[in-house]
């Protein structure tokens, strides 16, 4: 079974990033430009990572990075800790951009059959024979974060954002051990939710 890209790292040693964090949530736009900047070449490691996975071919890497940080720096209220809390996020929108991707795709073909648009999640999540696809590891997340959120934003920030268990442990303020168990947990709801046999996937 594969595992997740490594996490970011090119920006981990950073001091500049802090700083920057730090004046964008006390509402400097113009902190945003060199942040963007300073994260860019991390950004776009874990975008080729999540196209690579997902298999989406209506988006390059450069696109992705970009509508991701784009939106990002719409919100109205930038509200991030730190370099761990900011790749959290940024999982989080790079999933919306690749879901909404997909169904743009769906929605061109609707009526000619599924979109192409796969994902392998490296989770051990499909079964024999199967590759689930975009929209409905979305939704079986959807279903997951109803049940427990912090489940499905481990998954996320594993998986979409390539975080390490204690990078995550850091933005979700828990133990790396309880991130641990998070994740397995979360990979035995996803694999039934997805079609397995209801075995746990393999570690």
């Amino acid at each position: 079974m594969s595992e997740p890209s490594p996490p970011p790292r090119t920006s981990a040693d950073d001091p500049a990033i802090a700083q920057l964090l730090a004046r964008a949530r006390a509402g400097d736009a113009e902190a945003l430009a060199p942040l963007y900047s300073r994260l860019y070449e991390d950004l776009r490691r874990m975008a080729r990572a999540r196209l690579r996975d997902a298999r989406v071919t209506l988006l390059d890497t450069t696109s992705l990075v970009h509508e991701s940080f784009e939106r990002i720096a719409g919100l109205e209220t930038f509200d991030v800790r730190d370099r761990a809390h900011f790749f959290a996020y940024a999982s989080t929108v790079m999933r919306s951009v690749i879901v909404d991707a997909a169904r743009r795709r769906n929605a061109e073909r609707r009526g000619g059959g599924e979109a192409m648009v796969t994902l392998t999640t490296g989770l051990g999540l499909a079964a024999p024979g199967t590759e689930p696809d975009v929209l409905r590891v979305h939704e079986a997340l959807d279903e997951l974060a109803a049940i427990d959120g912090r489940l499905a934003r481990v998954v996320e920030m594993r998986y979409f954002g390539g975080l390490s268990h204690d990078e995550i442990a850091r933005a979700l303020d828990v133990s790396g051990r309880t991130v641990e168990r998070d994740w397995e947990k979360a990979r035995s709801f996803l694999y039934v939710a997805l079609g397995g046999d209801g075995a746990a996937p393999r570690a």
